[in-house]
């Protein structure tokens, strides 16, 4: 095999657990078919692990990188610069090296949207009330997208005082509601999206009963390990279109 090159671009990803991830894969393929040289690359990185880490990134040969769940507030403080859309959002997903410093920026609130429009046309067109499951990084970027949509969003978390100040950040078109209120709030929604890690792979099963859902509601799980998780399957089978 042939060896790498030592001064090689190196990017990675981060998270923890980070096993799930398809981002080696997909940038890898992308370095591929461009004819990119570089490297891409996955490390599970602890919460107290990210001092040392991002320490060492320079001296590594690292140029950027991604970063998910848990640390998308946590590696701002990293930063020197953050964009417009993360510190709408208040939270980063990417980060790349600009004239020696280390810039933050978000693409998951695009991302999410553009998803949504090429799985679900007419997706934001049927009704603007969503429930949000969830309310860490995913979930700041989900309402940020979906207010730009012209969406209502009733924000539920099992730790009420997260979601409420998520609401509070964003403004009174986000509402904070506790877990036991789901089932009332799913009877007026025209979206329910699942930001939580309840479903993926490894994780606990999300339970939700989609009964009071109107079947003219869409469903969305950003969880994709596995690409259909029993919140899809059910509602699938529900009549729900789904992404």
């Amino acid at each position: 095999m042939k060896a790498e090159p030592v001064n090689l671009p190196r990017a990675f990803v981060i998270g923890h657990p980070i096993a799930h991830s398809r981002s080696p894969m997909l940038h890898g393929f992308w370095l591929k078919q461009m004819g990119i040289a570089g490297s891409y690359t996955a490390h599970d990185v602890a919460p107290d692990a990210l001092d040392g880490f991002f320490a060492g990134l320079r001296a590594q040969g690292y140029v950027g990188g991604n970063v998910t769940v848990p640390h998308k507030l946590a590696v701002m403080k990293y930063m020197s610069q953050i964009d417009d859309a993360a510190k709408a959002i208040g939270a980063v997903n990417t980060i790349w090296s600009e004239n020696g410093a280390w810039v933050g920026g978000n693409t998951d609130a695009i991302g999410f949207l553009h998803s949504l429009d090429s799985q679900v046309a007419g997706w934001d067109q049927a009704g603007k009330r969503a429930v949000v499951l969830g309310a860490g990084g995913a979930a700041r970027a989900v309402v940020y997208g979906l207010l730009q949509r012209g969406f209502k969003v009733e924000l539920v978390n099992r730790t009420l005082a997260s979601a409420g100040e998520l609401a509070k950040y964003f403004g009174g078109d986000v509402t904070a509601h506790d877990w036991g209120e789901v089932a009332n709030l799913l009877g007026d929604a025209d979206l329910l999206v699942n930001t939580t890690a309840l479903g993926m792979q490894g994780k606990p099963a999300l339970e939700i009963d989609l009964a009071p859902l109107k079947l003219a509601a869409v469903v969305c799980d950003i969880v994709y390990v596995p690409l259909e998780t029993a919140l899809l399957k059910a509602a699938r089978a529900r009549g729900h279109r789904t992404a």
